[in-house]
């Protein structure tokens, strides 16, 4: 069952998970994928509620992202098994099926084709509609040194040296899900 919320309601628990970690999880080609994010902001931008992303340009996600422009934040209330987070951020989808590692439930959208997941049942549904790359001579250069070295590897998982694209989505979509009764 879905409890349909107006986001402003939850965006304090919205960006208070955003800052320890929710999901973004996208969908391309039938394969479902999620990675652990903590960097998103929630607002209102030509005149509707925004949740804008900020994807690394190497990263399986992206690359889903690219092929469709769909997503949804899960975020997680009550208890939570904090291995869901700590295992898809650090695996990458181009080398496992993390949903099927992780057990995680998915529930069908409302509006767009990428599934919520049950496990963290406050869920947005958005769809893209504008998109950015990082210029990364506007970035400020003390900045730029802690979270874009270009002296290490692109694949670690935290620091390196790849930018971002933010990728603003429209909330389309915004409840939690509830376990059937």
């Amino acid at each position: 069952m879905k409890e349909k919320i107006d986001v402003l309601d939850y965006a304090g628990e919205i960006l208070k998970a955003a800052k320890s970690g929710v999901l973004l999880t996208t969908k391309a080609d039938d394969q479902v994928n999620t990675m652990t994010i903590s960097w998103g902001t929630l607002g209102i931008e030509w005149a509707v509620p925004i949740f804008t992303v900020f994807v690394r340009e190497h990263r399986f996600t992206h690359s889903m992202l690219e092929k469709n422009p769909e997503f949804t934040i899960n975020i997680p209330m009550g208890d939570f098994n904090k291995k869901i987070l700590g295992v898809a951020g650090t695996k990458s989808g181009r080398d496992s099926d993390k949903i099927s590692e992780l057990n995680l439930h998915l529930e069908t959208a409302e509006v767009i084709s990428v599934p919520g997941i049950r496990e963290a049942p406050l869920t947005l549904e958005c769809r893209v509609i504008y998109k950015q790359t990082q210029d990364p001579e506007a970035i400020p250069e003390k900045t730029r040194d802690k979270f874009y070295p270009q002296d290490v590897d692109s694949s670690f998982c935290d620091r390196n040296r790849d930018f971002h694209t933010a990728y603003y989505g429209e909330i389309v979509a915004a409840y939690v899900i509830r376990p059937e009764e």
